[in-house]
């Protein structure tokens, strides 16, 4: 059995806010995680409202389903790019509102079997769907150097993604490379020293890039954001909460087409100090809301 979250929702009042949350509405949770929004739109919404709480994780949905029993909330290990496919499983034609809390959650950090640790001795894998596509240590052992520093550097953004892709090759020609800790030790060893240092671990960059292409995140935002339009009700809100620039800058294209959507925020929305305080790792996230329009062109 999984243990008891350790996730904290990042921005939660932002979310209820722009949600606008109402009794008896129907709401699209689509990242569910350690379910800190969910519970939070599932008491919003009331005995009469529902929440659809989506995962890819298999784990994230188990505890979900054993934590929240007598809360309206249906539960669908799934994609949120899916989210047409998943609605019409449940027999529901549209929603009131949909949140994409895109990124890692701190459980999926903690559970170093999964490897998105840096301190895990368990195995590269990265998916969240441990069933689905191929784990990260695999896609390092064939891939091409060029190909490595490719994705390090569109996903990562990082400026010495070649000289990390020439260590991985040296590394794995002499030993398959298994562990994250091992790979973390590699690309920290890629990394020039900084004076003074950084406040994020050197192969932070790395990881986050590996993990985007293992689970291809930023293609399912991009199908998510253009599908979600066509199943929310009239004047029907959607939230994003993004971790990284190359995601929040797909949220700000999706919701410039004014034909589409009505924006909420200009800019996006950050944590508060008080949140800060209290949970570091909202330091990253930015939220940016739309509404639909009131004659959307599908």
């Amino acid at each position: 059995m999984n243990p008891a979250s350790c996730h904290t929702a990042v921005l939660p009042a932002e979310v209820m806010s722009f949600l606008a949350v109402r009794k008896a509405a129907r709401i699209v949770d689509g990242t569910l995680g350690g379910g800190g929004h969910t519970r939070l739109l599932a008491e919003a919404v009331g005995p009469e409202g529902l929440v659809i709480a989506i995962d890819r994780d298999p784990a994230a949905i188990e505890r979900g389903s054993r934590e929240f029993v007598g809360l309206p909330v249906r539960f669908a290990q799934a994609n949120y790019c899916d989210l047409p496919e998943v609605l019409d499983a449940l027999s529901i034609d549209s929603v009131d509102g949909v949140l994409l809390d895109v990124g890692l959650s701190s459980d999926q950090l903690a559970d170093h079997s999964r490897g998105f640790s840096f301190e895990s001795d368990g195995p590269l894998d990265l998916r969240f769907d441990p069933t689905e596509g191929e784990p990260a240590w695999r896609l390092l052992s064939r891939m091409k150097a060029e190909h490595i520093a490719d994705i390090i550097h569109e996903y990562g953004e990082e400026r010495f993604s070649r000289r990390i892709a020439r260590r991985i090759v040296s590394a794995r020609e002499k030993e398959p490379i298994r562990s994250s800790r091992e790979f973390a030790r590699i690309v920290t060893s890629a990394v020039p020293r900084q004076t003074p240092p950084s406040r994020i671990h050197p192969a932070t960059r790395t990881f986050q890039a590996l993990r985007i292409a293992v689970n291809q995140e930023l293609k399912s935002l991009r199908i998510a954001l253009e599908r979600i339009p066509t199943r929310l009700s009239p004047g029907g809100r959607l939230v994003v909460i993004s971790f990284h620039s190359l995601e929040d800058r797909l949220a700000k294209q999706a919701f410039c087409n004014t034909q589409v959507w009505e924006r909420l925020t200009r800019s996006p929305i950050g944590a508060s100090d008080d949140e800060l305080a209290r949970n570091p790792r909202s330091r990253s996230a930015k939220l940016r809301a739309a509404q639909l329009a009131s004659h959307p062109v599908n």
